[in-house]
């Protein structure tokens, strides 16, 4: 079975809708995720956009210790019980929806569920995107995205 990712609220490839804009609605997408390999502990999402000006991207949402059981999270949370959301790159925890700066053409937000080999990556509401992924480096077993895209045309 094939780990993938998908939303109601958009589809791979898509423009992101005015809801998960940060100006415009600032609310974190429907996500669902199926056929996670067996072993799978935890799930974590993270939300990246790596055509930030900043030379090492931009984290805009982290999310850690997803029970094993859930397979999707509504539009707008809440996240279950457990759930553990990382310092985005705007310096605080949560999602933190798409801005680009004006003229600065479209950028990529790439959503990706990770299934873990370990219930707890040990992350808190303080740790970064980078410590995020540097955790999830050493414990993911597969992982599934889907990308959308948004340009604030200012």
């Amino acid at each position: 079975m094939t780990f993938t990712l998908t939303s109601n609220d958009f589809r791979d490839g898509d423009t992101l809708p005015d809801a998960q804009v940060q100006a415009l609605g600032n609310t974190s997408p429907h996500l669902a995720w199926s056929g996670a390999p067996e072993g799978t502990k935890s799930f974590a999402i993270t939300v990246y956009d790596p055509d930030a000006p900043t030379g090492s991207g931009f984290w805009h949402w982290t999310v850690a210790n997803i029970p094993a059981d859930v397979g999707e999270i509504a539009s707008g949370g809440p996240l279950p019980a457990g759930s553990v959301e990382g310092r985005t790159d705007f310096g605080a925890p949560g999602f933190g929806g798409a801005a680009p700066p004006p003229g600065h053409g479209p950028h990529r937000y790439i959503f990706t569920v990770f299934a873990v080999d370990v219930e707890t990556l040990g992350l808190t509401s303080e740790d970064s995107g980078a410590v995020f992924g540097f955790n999830l480096f050493f414990h993911t077993l597969d992982k599934a995205s889907i990308t959308a895209t948004w340009e604030n045309r200012g």
